[in-house]
C-alpha cells in the first residue's frame, strides 16, 4: 500500500479502503413471534440438558458480515430491484418509428379507393413539375450552415455537444445481467424459525339450534381421512349467552380472557382434498340417553309458539336443574363435518408464493435476501393487504344446517373415521345416524401474515398484542401427517393425553355412568395435584383436573377426550398421571353424593429418566392406592401388604395414549444417550450414571461416548434434524475440548468429527430435505450462517484443565485414539515437523480465545463462568486448542469415506473454518496486528493441503464419466468461496499462491478445454465479485516482486502524465502482456480465460464462451453501478485496467454474431474487406496460443507472433454473448481516458483499424432499437428461460427450511406416490399466474412496457453516441496518417449503418453533424474514391429528408445540399451526386413501404430555399442545377404517390412500376432501378420468375452499355444474346447512340454497369429460375455468365456455376413433369366504374394449381372494398358480354380458364413439358352453346366457339399479368365438335397404355369412360348420331369419313387397353375384365357396320398425276384440303 503515489492513495480509500479487516462479527438479536420468548417455568434449578436447549432457543444469532458487502449490495439492488425509480431520470428519446405509429390509425381508417392509370401506352416520363415545389413553405434552416468554419473549430462544437447531457452510466441502462450464470451470488440461507404451515383462520359466527334451553359447548379439530389421523389439536370455544352462562357460575370459580376466544388458527403443512373440520358439540351431563336428549331439539319449534313455548320453558328450568348439579360434567350431543376440500384448492393454495415471501422473511428488517428474491419481490410487490383478508382473498363462509348426533356406543375416532370416509364417498349419513336440524355459522379464510391479538398453543401472546384487548384468537397446534424437517427454534413442552376406551362391562352394576377425574400429580398427596393442564372455554387458563364426558348407562364407554399438559422443565420420578374413574348418579336422591368413586390408575412420566410416550393398556384399582405407588408403573406394582384389588384380576381395563410435542425431549434413544454422556462429561455426576437402561461407571465412560458417538447418525432423521443446533454445537465443543476421564486424558476429536461428517452426508442424501442452488444442505447453511460459534471454554475448570506437563494438545488428536486412522507416515512426519505453536513473547496474550462476549445477556441460562484465564505471561495451557486449527487439521488427516465426504461437502468446512477463523479474530484484538502473524504456520499448511487436495478431488471428478461433472462444479465453487472469505481473513499473498497453484493444477489435469475453462471461470467469477477486487487489482502490488514497482495506470487527464507512457508503448496496454498479469492478478487471469475460450473450440465451447463473456460483463456491471466508482476519474482507472479486453475483443472479431446479416436489412454483407479480414485474424495473439497450450500462468514472453499458426475455423458466438461482449467495449470506450485511445489509435497498423471500423459496425447493428412493439413479443426461448429461472427461483426460494419447502419438493417430485393428488390440483394456483406477470411479458402494464422502451431508447442512443464518438476518433487520430482513403470508406460504413437503423432524433443530429464535418473535411476524397459508399450515403440521408420528425428532417436537408455543394465544388458538375441521388430516390420509393411523400417535398424545398438563400453559389450554374435535380425528383415523387395508391392491388402496382421503368428507357440507371424494384416486390410475393426475369431485363440493360462502350468477345453483345432466356427481352436494346453516350459523367456509373455487375445480376436470376423450377433456363442464364468467368480466369466461380448447372439438371431429371408452372385465366372488366380498364382484357398467371374460384374471390375481394362489395358482380360464363345489357352502375369481371394454344408446327419444337409452358403468347378457351341460345344441347345440335387470345408479350415477363392484342374465334359444328371429343378421347386411351410403369387405376378408369355400357352421350351414341347414315350435303363428307377414322383408331386403342388391362389386373377382378370384355366386344358389334361404310365419292382422284409415288403426296395433300375445308367451314 506504500508504494502508491499520491493520487492513487485518494483514490484507494474512495474505492473503500482495505478496511484491515473486512469481516464483521455480529450479535444479532433472534427474532421473536411471541412478546416474551417462551421460557421454563421460574424458579427450577434445571437439567443441564434442558438448560442448553433452552439457551440454544434464545441466544443471539451470531452472524459474520462483510463490512463493505453493503456497498456492493446496493449496486447489485440498483441492478435489480431499486431500479424502479431510475427511469424517472432518463430523457424520453425520441424515435420516428414510434411517433409513426400514433399518427397512423387515421390513415388506415380511411376508405380505399381505386385510382385508376390514366395513360397505357406510356409515352415519356409522367413528369409533374406542373405540382410546383414553389407552393410549399420550407422548413426552418439551419443558421450557420452556410458559413465558413474551419474543421477543427467544427469537429470541437459537435464534440462538446455530444458531450452534453450524456448517461452516466451505460450498464444502468443494459438489461440485468443473466442470473442463470451468477454463480458469485451466495444466498443467504434462511433464517431457522418456527414452523408455520399453511394457516388458515376460522371463526365461529353462530351455534344454534331450533330451541335453545341449555348452554352447548363446541370443540374444533382437523382430521385427515386418508391418513386416518387427528392432524390438529382441539379449539374449544361456546357461544352461549349470559343467562346459560348462569347456569354453570357455580362450576367456573374465574374466567380467563384467552379462553373466550371465537377464532383460530389452524396450520396444514401438507394440504390435501381430504382434510374435514370436525366441530364436536356436548352439552351440561343429565338424565337419560344422547337420543333421548336430543329428542326436543328434531320435534320442537321455537316458531310455533303456543304450546311449544311451554315446552321450552319447562325444558330451560329442567336444564338449569341440571347445571346446577351436574354442571362440571358434559355428555356428548352431536358432531357436524366441514370439507376444506374447496378451501385447500382454491385460496391456501392460491397463497403460497406470498407464504413464501413470508418465509424468506419479508416482515424481517435486519435480513439481507439474495438477489434474485430481491428481484422477484421488486417484479411484483405484494402489499400486507393484498395477503391478508382484506382484499384478495375473501373469506369464505361457510353454514351447516343439519349436525349428526352423537351415537353413544361410537365415539371413537376409529369410528368417526368411518363416518367421514362414508360422509366423503356419499357426502351424507342421513340413512343410519339421525340428524338435528341447527345452525353453524363459520368464516373460513387464510391468515394473514399479522393477527392482532393472537395466542400462541402455550398462550404466550404473539407480537402485535395490542393493549385494548378483544377476543383473543388462539394459534392451533398442528399434528402433521408426516415428518417436517424444521430444526427447533422455540422452547415448547406439551403433553397430550388421551383417554380411550374403559372396559367395566364384567365389573359390578353401580358403574354405568363413568368419568374419569385425570390430573398431573408432582407426588402422592392430593394437594400435589399441579395446575398445569390447559383449560377449555370460558374457564380459567389452567386447571389442576379435568373430567372425561359421560356416555349414558354404558359400561364399556369410548372416550374422544383430549387433555393438554403443559410439562414442567423438570422432571422427576414422582411426576405421574392419575387416573380416578367416577358412576355419576343422574337422578337426585336424597343425600346420595353425586360421585362414587370405583377405582384407580395411573402412569409414572419417567421411565428409566425418559419421558413415556405411546399407547398403554392399564389396570384399574378399585380401592385407595398404597403408598409410593407412583414409583412403579401400574402393570409392575410389586407385592403389597395388604394386596391391592384390582378389576378384572389385575389385567388392562383402561386404553390410553399419551403424546409429547417437546423441543426438550428427543424421544429418540440415540440422541438420548448421546446428550446424556455429554452432560455427565460436563458437569459433577457420580457414577455410574444411567443411560436408558443401563449403567455407565467412569471408566467405561469413555468408551460408551465413543460408541454413541458413532451411532448418532443412526437415529431417526426427524429427530435429528430437530435437535440438529444442539448436536453439532456439542460435537465441536467434544472436537476441542480434551477430556479428563478417571484421570486420563480422553481425545474425543476425531470421533466428533467424523460423526458431524456422517450427519453432513446423510443431510445432504436425504431426498426430504432442500438444497440451495449451488446444492448446499439449507440446514447445515443456516446453520453455521445463524448458529454456529466458537465452542465455549469448558464450565468448570477443574474437570477439564490438564497437568501442566502435558505435551501440546496438537497431538492428542493423534493420541490413542487414531494412530490406527492415519496410516500415512508422511503426512505424520509434516504435523509433527510443523512449526511451534507455543509462540511466546508480546502476541501471547491475545491469543487467548475470549468467551463469547455476549453470552452473558441471560445470565440465568448460561450460569457466568466463562472463565479466562488471567495469566498471560505463562505459556499457553495445554488445554487450549483453536477450534479451526483443529478442524483444518481433521480435515487433512481424514481417510477413506470420511475423507471422500468432507470434500465432496467441503463448503460446509469451509464455512465452518471461515466463521471460526473471523471470530478468532475478532476475539483476539489483534487487528491491527499483520495479517501474515495472525495465524500458525501449520494452519496455513493445512490450509494450502485442503486447497491442493479439494483442486485434484475436483479435477480428478472431471476426468470421470459425465455424472460427476455436477459435483466437481458444486466443489470448485465452494472452493472459490472459501478463498474469497480467506481474501477476506488471511495474508492475500498466500491467497494469491493459492489461487495460483489452483490454476496451474487445474492445467495440469485436465485436458478437455472447455470444461477446463468452465471450472476456472466460475472460480474466478466468485473471487472477483470480492468487494475490494478494484483494490486488489488496481493497487495491489504483488508482495513476491520484491522491488515493487507502483503498477502501471494511467494518468487522468489533469494530472501530468506519468512516467509509464514513455517507457511502455500505449499499444501494449491494449493487450495482455506478462506484466500486466503480473500487477493485476486477478484481472489477468479472467483475461487470460476469456481469451482462451474465445479462441478455443469443442464440444460445448459456445456455454463456455458465454460464460467468461458473462464473468467479464457482470464485472463491469458491478464497477459501473458502484457507488464508489462515480466520479470520472475513478471510471478512468478502471477502464484502463480493462483496456486489455479490447484487444481480446478484436482479436475475436471473425466469431462476433453478425447482427448486420441478421436483419438483412442492409443487404450488403459486412466484409468488404473479406480478404484481408482472414489474414489478419489468423494472427492469433501469442498469450491466446500459450493458453491453448495449457501453460498459462508462466508465460515466457516470445518475440514471434505465431503467424504461423494456420487460420482455423472459428466457434461463432450467438447474439446474447456477443452483445454482452459489445457492451463491455463499449463501456471501456466510453470510461477510458480519450487522448490515451487517439494516441492508441494513431500508432494502430491500418488492418487493425479497419478491424475496430468492422466492430463498430457490428456495434451498431446489435444496439438497434427494437422498439415497443418488440419488447411484446417475446421469443419462446425467453420464455422457456423465464421458466428455468422460475424453477430456481422457486427452489432457493423455498429452500426447504419449513414443510412448505418440502410439500413443493413432493409436489415436483416425479412419480410421488405417497402424496399423488398434489401434482394435479394442489400446484399453487396464483403462482403460475404471477409468473406469468414477471416472466412472460404477456400482460405487462402500459407503464412497465414504457418504461422498458424508455430505457432500451436511451440505451441505443447512448450506445450509438459511444460508437460516433469512437469514429471522431479515428478520424481525428488517423487525419494524420496517410491512410485516410480505406479508413474513410469504413467510418462511411458504419455511419451508413446507423443511419439505416432505427435512431433517436438526439443520435441523428449528432451523426448529421459529424457527416457534414466529414463532408467539409474529406469532400474531394469521399466523391472520388468512394462512389458506392457515396450512393448509399444519398439514400440513407435522403430517407431521412422525407422523416416526419422536424429536428431530423432539418439535419438531413442541411447534409443533403452540403453535399451536393461540396461535389458541385470538387468537379464543377455534380452530375455524379445527382444521378446518385435520383436513383436512392427511385429505389427508395420502391422498397420503403413508410416513405412520406409530403415531408420529402418540404424537404426538397427546403434545399431549393438553401440554394436560393446561398450567395457564394449565386454566380455559377449550381442552382439552376440545384433545380432542375429537384423537379426531376419531385417528378419520381409523383410517381410514388401514384403508386402509394396502389399499395393493395398487386397487379396495378406492378403495371405502375412497369411504366415508371418505361419512362426512364433514356436513364438507363433509373431503369435499372426501377427493375430491381420490381424484382424485390416481385420476391415478397413469392413470383421468382418474374423477379427472374426483372434482373434479367437489367442484366440485358447492363450488356447494352458494356457492348457500347468496349468490345471484349466474352461479353453478350447487347440484349440479342438474352433471347434465348426471354423473346421479350429486345425491349432492352438501346436507344440510338445520339440520345446518350455512355461516357458522360454520372451516367451508367452504378456498381451494375461492370462486368462483375454484370455476372451479378445473372447469377442473381439464375438462382431465382432456380428457386422458380426453371431449370432450362439456368442453363441458358449461365450460357452467358461462363464465358465471362472464363475470360477473367475465375476458377473459383466457374466450379460453383458448374456445380450449380449440374444441380438444376438433376432437378429437371428427377422431377420431369412433377413441376408446376403457372396457371392462366382471361379477365376481362367491364363498366365505367373501372375508368381506363373498362373492356380492357388481360391473361393474369396465378400460381400453379389455382382454382378459378380462387382467383374469382381475390378479384371480387379485392375490388367489392374499392367499390363497395355490392356493386361488383363476376359473369359466370364466358360467352361474349353484350354491354348494353349491364347496368351501368356496377362493375363486372369476367374470368376465364385459358390454356396455352400452340399451332401443330409449334409441335414439333415444343416437345417437353418445359417448353409447352414457356415463352407462351396464345392462350384459348372454348365455349361450348346452341343456335337456340342455351349453352348445351344435344349431341346433333352442340356447338363450340373457341377462342384464341394473343399477349403483348410472352409469359413469363417481368410483370405477372399482360394486356390482350389480339382476339380470333373459330366455331365447330356440332360433328366437328364430336370429332374434338374422340380424338381427345382416343388420345386419353394411348397415353394409359403406354405410361411407364403402367397404371392399373388410371387405365380402368377410361377403359370405363370408353366401353362402359351406360355411359351417357358415350362413344356409341356419337356414332348412331353422326355415322348412322351418310350425310345428305357433300360439305360434310370429309368430317363425315375423318370421324369414322377417328372410331377406327378408337375401338383399336380400345381392344389394346383391354388386353393390357388383362395383363394387369389381381385375381379378385377377374369378373371385372370379363365384363370389360363383353362390353368391348358388344361396342364394336355395334359400331362395325358404320365404321365399315365409305363414302365413295371421297376415294375418286381429283387430278391425276403420272408419278407412282403419287400416294403419299396423296396423303399430304389430303391434310391440306382437310385443314382448309376446316377453317372454311
Amino acid at each position: 500500500m506504500t508504494h502508491l503515489n499520491s493520487l492513487d492513495v485518494k483514490l484507494a480509500q474512495e474505492l473503500g479502503d482495505f478496511t484491515e479487516d473486512d469481516l464483521d462479527v455480529a450479535f444479532t438479536p433472534k427474532e421473536c413471534r411471541t412478546l416474551q420468548p417462551s421460557l421454563p417455568e421460574e424458579g427450577v434449578e434445571l437439567d443441564p440438558h434442558v438448560r442448553d436447549c433452552v439457551q440454544t432457543y434464545i441466544r443471539e444469532w451470531l452472524i459474520v458480515n462483510q463490512k463493505n458487502q453493503g456497498s456492493t449490495e446496493i449496486c447489485s439492488f440498483k441492478k435489480t430491484g431499486s431500479r424502479r425509480d431510475f427511469h424517472k431520470t432518463l430523457q424520453k428519446q425520441t424515435f420516428e418509428s414510434e411517433s409513426l405509429e400514433n399518427s397512423e390509425p387515421s390513415a388506415q381508417a380511411r376508405p380505399r379507393h381505386l385510382n385508376v392509370l390514366c395513360d397505357v401506352s406510356g409515352k415519356g416520363p409522367l413528369t409533374a413539375c406542373g405540382f410546383d415545389l414553389r407552393s410549399l413553405q420550407p422548413d426552418q434552416r439551419l443558421e450557420n450552415l452556410l458559413q465558413h468554419v474551419s474543421a477543427e473549430d467544427f469537429e470541437k462544437q459537435n464534440e462538446e455537444a455530444r458531450r452534453t447531457n450524456r448517461q452516466a452510466e451505460l450498464f444502468a441502462l443494459y438489461p440485468a445481467v443473466d442470473e442463470e450464470d451468477a454463480v458469485e451470488i451466495r444466498p443467504v440461507p434462511e433464517c431457522p424459525k418456527e414452523h408455520l404451515g399453511n394457516r388458515i383462520l376460522v371463526k365461529v359466527l353462530t351455534l344454534k339450534f331450533e330451541i335453545e334451553v341449555e348452554p352447548l359447548f363446541a370443540s374444533i379439530a382437523l382430521y385427515d381421512v386418508k391418513e386416518r389421523k387427528k392432524i390438529s389439536e382441539n379449539f374449544h370455544c361456546d357461544l352461549n349467552s349470559d343467562q346459560f352462562k348462569g347456569f354453570l357460575r357455580a362450576h367456573t370459580p374465574s374466567v380467563a380472557p384467552s379462553s373466550q376466544a371465537r377464532s383460530a388458527v389452524f396450520s396444514v403443512t401438507y394440504p390435501s382434498s381430504d382434510i374435514y373440520l370436525v366441530v364436536k358439540i356436548e352439552k351440561v351431563l343429565q338424565q337419560g340417553e344422547i337420543g333421548d336428549c336430543a329428542e326436543p331439539y328434531m320435534v320442537i319449534k321455537e316458531s310455533d309458539g303456543g304450546k311449544s313455548k311451554e315446552k321450552i320453558e319447562k325444558l330451560k328450568l329442567q336444564a338449569e336443574s341440571f347445571c346446577q348439579r351436574l354442571g362440571k360434567y358434559r355428555m356428548p350431543f352431536a358432531w357436524a363435518p366441514i370439507s376444506l376440500t374447496s378451501f385447500f384448492n382454491v385460496s391456501t393454495l392460491d397463497r403460497e408464493v406470498t407464504d413464501v415471501e413470508s418465509m424468506v422473511g419479508r416482515s424481517s428488517v435486519g435480513e439481507r435476501r439474495t438477489l434474485s428474491q430481491s428481484r422477484r419481490l421488486s417484479e411484483r410487490t405484494l402489499s400486507l393487504e393484498e395477503n391478508g383478508v382484506g382484499s384478495n382473498f375473501k373469506a369464505t363462509p361457510m353454514t351447516i344446517n343439519s349436525f349428526f348426533k352423537q351415537e353413544g356406543d361410537r365415539l371413537s375416532d376409529e369410528d368417526l373415521f368411518k363416518f367421514l370416509a362414508d360422509y366423503k364417498r356419499s357426502s351424507s349419513l342421513q340413512r343410519r345416524v339421525k340428524s338435528i336440524p341447527g345452525l353453524l355459522r363459520l368464516e373460513i379464510s387464510p391468515a394473514p401474515e399479522i393477527i392482532n391479538c393472537c395466542l400462541t398453543p402455550e398462550m404466550l401472546p404473539v407480537k402485535p398484542f395490542p393493549e385494548n384487548r378483544t377476543r383473543p384468537h388462539k394459534e392451533i397446534l398442528e399434528f402433521p401427517i408426516r415428518e417436517v424437517y424444521v430444526p427447533h427454534t422455540v422452547y415448547r413442552n406439551l403433553l397430550y393425553v388421551y383417554p380411550q376406551r374403559l372396559n367395566f362391562a364384567n365389573k359390578l352394576a353401580s358403574a354405568r355412568n363413568i368419568t374419569i377425574k385425570i390430573q398431573f400429580m408432582s407426588g402422592e398427596d392430593a394437594s400435589n395435584a399441579m395446575p398445569i393442564i390447559f383449560g377449555k372455554s370460558n374457564g380459567p387458563e389452567f386447571l389442576q383436573e379435568v373430567y372425561t364426558t359421560v356416555t349414558y348407562h354404558n359400561k364399556s364407554p369410548d372416550f374422544y377426550e383430549e387433555v393438554k399438559i403443559k410439562l414442567p422443565a423438570k422432571l422427576t420420578v414422582h411426576h405421574h398421571l392419575l387416573f380416578t374413574f367416577y358412576h355419576i348418579s343422574c337422578q337426585q336422591k336424597q343425600g346420595a353424593s353425586v360421585e362414587s368413586l370405583l377405582g384407580y390408575s395411573w402412569l409414572p412420566i419417567l421411565l428409566n429418566e425418559r419421558l413415556q410416550t405411546g399407547s398403554y393398556c392399564l389396570p384399574v384399582a378399585l380401592e385407595k392406592l398404597p403408598p409410593n405407588y407412583s414409583m412403579h408403573s401400574a402393570e409392575k406394582v410389586p407385592l403389597q401388604n395388604p394386596p391391592i384389588k384390582w378389576a378384572e384380576g389385575h389385567k388392562g381395563v383402561f386404553n390410553i395414549e399419551v403424546q409429547a410435542v417437546s423441543s426438550v425431549h428427543t424421544q429418540d434413544n440415540h440422541l438420548e444417550r448421546f446428550f446424556t454422556l455429554c452432560h455427565s462429561l460436563e458437569s459433577q455426576v457420580t457414577f455410574p450414571i444411567r443411560v436408558l437402561d443401563q449403567k455407565i461407571s467412569e471408566t467405561s465412560l469413555e468408551h460408551e461416548l465413543k460408541l454413541s458417538l458413532i451411532c448418532l447418525n443412526s437415529s431417526r432423521l426427524e429427530p435429528l434434524v430437530l435437535f440438529l443446533h444442539l448436536v453439532l454445537d456439542k460435537l465441536f465443543q467434544l472436537s476441542v475440548q480434551p477430556m479428563v476421564i478417571a484421570g486420563q486424558t480422553a481425545n474425543f476429536s476425531q470421533f466428533a468429527f467424523e460423526s458431524v461428517v456422517a450427519i453432513a452426508n446423510s443431510l445432504h442424501n436425504s431426498k426430504d430435505l432442500a438444497k440451495d442452488q449451488h446444492g448446499r444442505n439449507c440446514l447445515l447453511a443456516s446453520y453455521v450462517h445463524y448458529v454456529f460459534r466458537l465452542p465455549e471454554p469448558p464450565r468448570d475448570s477443574p474437570k477439564s484443565g490438564a497437568p501442566a506437563g502435558l505435551p501440546d494438545p496438537r497431538y492428542h488428536t493423534f493420541g490413542r485414539t487414531s494412530a490406527a486412522a492415519v496410516s500415512s507416515k508422511l503426512l505424520q512426519a509434516r504435523v509433527m515437523s510443523s512449526s511451534n505453536p507455543d509462540l511466546t513473547g508480546p502476541h501471547c496474550a491475545a491469543d487467548e480465545e475470549i468467551a463469547d462476549r455476549n453470552c452473558n445477556r441471560m445470565s440465568y441460562y448460561c450460569s457466568g463462568n466463562n472463565d479466562v484465564p488471567s495469566s498471560t505471561t505463562a505459556p499457553r495451557p495445554a488445554s487450549k486448542k483453536h477450534f479451526h486449527e483443529e478442524l483444518a487439521l481433521q480435515m487433512v488427516v481424514s481417510t477413506g469415506m470420511v475423507r471422500e465426504t468432507v470434500f465432496k461437502y467441503a463448503w460446509f468446512f469451509f464455512e465452518l473454518l471461515v466463521k471460526s477463523m473471523a471470530q478468532y479474530v475478532h476475539n483476539m484484538d489483534k487487528r491491527d496486528n499483520f495479517r501474515r502473524t495472525r495465524f500458525s504456520d501449520r494452519f496455513k499448511d493445512d490450509i494450502t493441503t485442503i486447497v491442493n487436495v479439494v483442486t485434484s478431488e475436483t479435477a480428478a471428478l472431471l476426468v470421470k464419466p459425465q455424472k460427476e461433472n455436477e459435483q466437481a462444479e458444486k466443489m470448485n465453487i465452494s472452493l472459490a468461496f472459501f478463498l474469497y472469505d480467506l481474501l477476506s481473513l488471511m495474508d492475500r499473498g498466500f491467497v494469491f499462491n493459492l489461487i495460483k497453484h489452483y490454476c496451474n493444477q487445474l492445467s495440469a489435469k485436465l485436458n478437455n478445454l472447455p470444461m477446463l475453462i468452465s471450472m476456472r471461470l466460475e472460480f474466478l467469477r466468485i473471487l472477483c465479485s470480492h468487494e475490494h477486487y478494484l483494490n486488489l487489482n488496481l493497487f495491489f502490488m504483488n508482495a513476491d516482486t520484491a522491488p515493487a514497482s507502483p503498477c502501471l495506470s494511467i494518468s487522468s487527464q489533469n494530472s501530468s502524465s506519468c512516467s509509464s507512457f514513455q517507457d511502455q508503448k500505449i499499444a501494449s496496454m491494449f493487450d495482455l502482456t506478462p506484466e500486466y498479469r503480473q500487477q493485476h492478478f486477478l484481472t489477468g487471469l479472467l483475461f487470460t480465460e476469456l481469451a482462451a475460450a474465445l479462441d478455443a473450440e469443442g464440444e460445448g465451447i459456445s456455454k463456455v464462451q458465454r460464460k467468461a463473456v458473462s464473468a467479464v460483463h457482470s464485472l463491469l456491471s458491478s464497477h459501473d453501478l458502484d457507488p464508489r466508482c462515480v466520479k470520472p476519474e475513478v471510471k478512468v482507472k478502471i477502464a484502463a485496467l480493462y483496456l486489455p479486453l479490447v484487444g481480446i475483443i478484436l482479436d475475436a472479431l471473425p466469431q462476433l454474431y453478425d447482427f448486420t446479416a441478421a436483419d438483412a436489412r442492409s443487404g450488403k454483407n459486412r466484409a468488404n474487406g473479406s480478404d484481408e479480414e482472414q489474414e489478419g485474424a489468423s494472427a492469433i495473439n501469442q498469450n491466446v496460443a500459450l493458453a491453448i497450450a495449457g501453460n498459462n500462468f508462466n508465460l515466457k514472453t516470445s518475440g514471434t507472433m505465431l503467424s504461423s499458426l494456420p487460420y482455423k475455423q472459428y466457434n461463432m458466438l450467438n447474439a446474447d454473448t456477443t452483445r454482452n461482449l459489445m457492451i463491455c467495449f463499449l463501456w471501456i470506450m466510453k470510461n477510458a481516458d480519450q487522448t490515451l485511445i487517439r494516441k492508441w489509435i494513431a500508432d494502430l497498423p491500418s488492418m487493425q483499424l479497419n478491424r475496430i471500423l468492422d466492430l463498430l459496425f457490428i456495434c451498431v447493428s446489435c444496439f438497434e432499437y427494437k422498439g415497443k412493439q418488440s419488447s411484446d413479443k417475446v421469443s419462446t426461448q425467453v420464455l422457456q428461460k423465464s421458466r428455468d429461472v422460475k424453477a430456481r427461483l422457486e427452489e432457493a426460494l423455498l429452500r426447504g427450511e419449513g414443510a412448505r419447502g418440502e410439500m413443493m419438493k413432493r409436489c415436483r417430485a416425479p412419480g410421488n406416490d405417497r402424496f399423488p393428488g398434489l401434482n394435479e390440483n394442489l400446484r399453487w394456483r396464483k403462482e403460475q399466474t404471477h409468473w406469468r406477470q414477471a416472466n412472460e411479458k404477456q400482460d405487462k402494464t402500459k407503464a412497465e412496457l414504457d418504461q422498458e422502451a424508455l430505457i432500451s431508447g436511451n440505451l441505443a442512443t447512448e450506445a450509438n453516441l459511444i460508437i460516433l464518438d469512437m469514429q471522431e476518433n479515428i478520424i481525428q487520430a488517423s487525419s494524420a496518417l496517410d491512410c485516410k482513403d480505406s479508413l474513410l470508406g469504413g467510418v462511411l460504413r458504419v455511419l451508413v449503418n446507423s443511419l439505416s437503423c432505427d435512431q433517436s432524433t438526439t443520435y441523428l443530429t449528432h451523426c448529421f453533424a459529424t457527416l457534414r464535418a466529414l463532408i467539409a473535411k474529406f469532400g474531394d476524397l469521399l466523391f472520388e474514391e468512394e462512389v458506392e459508399q457515396c450512393a448509399d450515403l444519398c439514400q440513407r440521408v435522403l430517407h431521412h429528408c422525407s422523416s416526419s420528425m422536424d429536428v431530423t428532417r432539418t439535419q438531413a436537408c442541411a447534409t443533403l445540399y452540403l453535399l451536393m455543394r461540396f461535389s458541385f465544388g470538387a468537379t464543377s458538375n455534380f452530375a455524379r451526386v445527382k444521378m446518385q441521388v435520383t436513383m436512392s430516390l427511385a429505389s427508395l420509393v420502391g422498397k420503403a413501404p413508410d416513405f412520406n411523400e409530403e415531408y420529402l417535398r418540404r424537404s426538397l424545398r427546403t434545399i431549393l430555399a438553401y440554394a436560393e438563400e446561398d450567395t457564394a453559389m449565386q454566380a455559377t450554374l449550381f442552382p439552376t442545377q440545384v433545380e432542375e435535380l429537384l423537379c426531376n425528383l419531385n417528378s419520381i415523387l409523383y410517381d410514388t404517390v401514384k403508386m402509394r395508391e396502389f399499395q393493395e392491388d398487386p397487379e396495378m402496382l406492378m403495371d405502375l412500376m412497369y411504366r415508371i421503368a418505361k419512362s426512364y428507357q433514356t436513364s438507363p440507371d433509373l431503369r435499372l432501378t426501377w427493375l430491381q424494384n420490381m424484382a424485390e416486390k416481385h420476391m415478397k410475393k413469392k413470383c421468382y420468375t418474374e423477379a427472374a426475369m426483372c434482373l434479367v431485363h437489367a442484366a440485358a440493360l447492363v450488356a447494352e452499355y458494356l457492348s457500347m462502350l468496349e468490345d471484349h468477345s466474352y461479353l453478350p453483345v447487347g440484349s440479342v444474346s438474352f433471347q434465348n432466356i426471354s423473346s421479350n427481352v429486345l425491349e432492352e436494346s438501346a436507344v440510338s447512340d445520339d440520345t446518350l453516350s455512355p461516357d458522360e459523367d454520372g451516367v451508367c456509373s452504378g456498381r451494375y454497369f461492370t462486368e462483375s455487375g454484370l455476372v451479378g445480376l445473372l447469377e442473381h436470376a439464375a438462382e431465382l429460375f432456380s428457386t422458380g423450377g426453371l431449370y432450362e433456363t439456368v442453363n441458358e442464364v449461365y450460357k452467358l455468365v461462363i464465358p465471362i468467368l472464363e475470360a477473367h480466369r475465375d476458377f473459383r466461380k466457374l466450379t460453383s456455376t458448374h456445380d450449380k448447372l449440374q444441380k438444376a439438371f438433376d432437378s429437371i431429371i428427377s422431377k420431369g413433369h412433377k413441376r408446376m408452372f403457372g396457371t392462366y385465366f382471361r379477365v376481362g372488366f367491364y363498366g365505367s366504374k373501372f375508368g381506363d380498364l373498362d373492356e380492357q382484357e388481360f391473361v393474369y398467371k396465378e400460381p400453379a394449381i389455382t382454382k378459378l374460384p380462387e382467383i374469382s374471390h381475390r378479384l371480387e375481394g379485392f375490388y367489392g372494398q374499392c367499390f363497395g362489395a355490392e356493386f361488383v358482380e363476376v359473369i359466370k360464363d364466358s360467352a361474349p358480354v353484350d354491354k348494353t345489357k349491364l347496368d351501368p352502375n356496377k362493375a363486372y369481371i369476367q374470368i376465364t380458364f385459358v390454356e396455352p394454344y400452340f399451332d401443330e408446327y409449334e409441335m414439333k419444337d415444343r416437345v417437353t413439358y418445359f417448353e409447352k409452358n414457356f415463352n407462351l403468347r396464345r392462350f384459348m378457351y372454348t365455349t361450348p352453346f346452341t343456335l337456340e341460345g342455351r349453352p348445351r344441347g344435344e349431341l346433333h345440335e352442340q356447338y363450340r366457339r373457341n377462342t384464341i387470345l394473343t399477349t403483348m408479350h410472352a409469359f413469363p415477363y417481368i410483370k405477372t399479368r399482360i394486356g390482350v392484342i389480339q382476339k380470333e374465334e373459330f366455331v365447330l359444328t356440332p360433328i366437328e365438335v364430336a370429332i374434338e371429343d374422340m380424338k381427345k378421347k382416343t388420345l386419353q386411351l394411348a397415353v394409359a397404355i403406354n405410361q411407364e410403369p403402367p397404371d392399373a387405376k388410371m387405365l380402368q378408369m377410361v377403359l370405363q369412360g370408353s366401353v362402359g355400357a351406360t355411359v351417357n352421350q358415350g362413344p356409341l351414341e356419337v356414332a348412331q348420331v353422326f355415322l348412322a347414315e351418310i350425310p345428305a350435303d357433300p360439305k360434310l363428307y370429309r368430317h363425315h369419313n375423318k370421324l369414322r377414322l377417328c372410331f377406327k383408331e378408337f375401338i383399336m386403342r380400345c381392344g389394346e387397353a383391354v388386353e393390357k388391362n388383362k395383363r394387369l389386373i389381381t385375381a379378385d377382378q377377374r369378373e371385372y375384365q370379363q365384363e370389360l370384355k363383353k362390353n368391348y366386344n358388344k361396342l364394336k358389334e355395334n359400331l362395325r357396320p358404320m365404321i365399315e361404310r365409305k363414302i365413295p365419292e371421297l376415294y375418286k382422284p381429283i387430278f391425276r398425276i403420272e408419278s407412282p409415288k403419287r400416294d403419299s403426296f396423296h396423303r399430304s395433300s389430303f391434310r391440306k384440303c382437310e385443314t382448309q375445308l376446316s377453317q372454311g367451314s
